[in-house]
């Protein structure tokens, strides 16, 4: 049996450049020299996740390594830590994301859980191949966060599309 849709409302398209003033907004907070603390969540994950869910044909594997490529740069990891991490993470958003949109903001936050859960796994793994020092425990925290994000990111990323179009007296909408 085939659910309807929770949204009564109709989306616009997307404004290209608005994605990618987000993309760029996230990895500029990424980039703010806060120090890192091993529970801040990653602005530039959440962000990606969610322009592989609603945009997947536009924002892909190739623009999530691009910037996992800068934030390797940015912080001096190990080159590909990031980028393998956000390309599997985007890898696994493009996969759900038709399966995704049927459900509630609450309940796309904990499907989403595991996949940022596993990105960071992926990123504390080649840490340690590496020879890294233990985050510590704070460091399960950020996944967590993440996920409590997605709800607020939604709503955030999505506004420009609710706006109502331009009325017309030939179109009911």
């Amino acid at each position: 049996m085939i659910l309807p849709r929770r949204t009564d409302q109709l989306l616009l398209p997307v404004n290209p450049l608005f994605l990618w003033f987000t993309l760029l907004g996230a990895l500029a907070i990424n980039l703010v020299p806060l120090g890192r603390h091993p529970a801040a969540p990653d602005a530039l994950a959440v962000v990606l996740v969610f322009w592989n869910v609603h945009q997947t044909r536009r924002v892909g594997v190739g623009v999530a390594f691009l910037f996992g490529l800068l934030m390797d740069v940015h912080d001096g990891a190990l080159l590909g830590q990031h980028a393998l991490a956000y390309t599997l993470l985007a890898y696994a958003a493009t996969s759900i994301h038709r399966r995704l949109l049927w459900f509630d903001l609450p309940s796309q936050a904990l499907q989403i859980l595991p996949l940022f859960l596993a990105a960071h796994l992926v990123s504390f793994a080649v840490r340690m191949i590496a020879g890294g020092m233990l985050p510590g425990w704070q460091a399960l925290l950020a996944p967590v966060f993440e996920a409590l994000l997605w709800p607020l990111a939604t709503w955030l990323l999505l506004a420009p599309q609710r706006r109502a179009p331009d009325r017309d007296q030939n179109r009911p909408l």
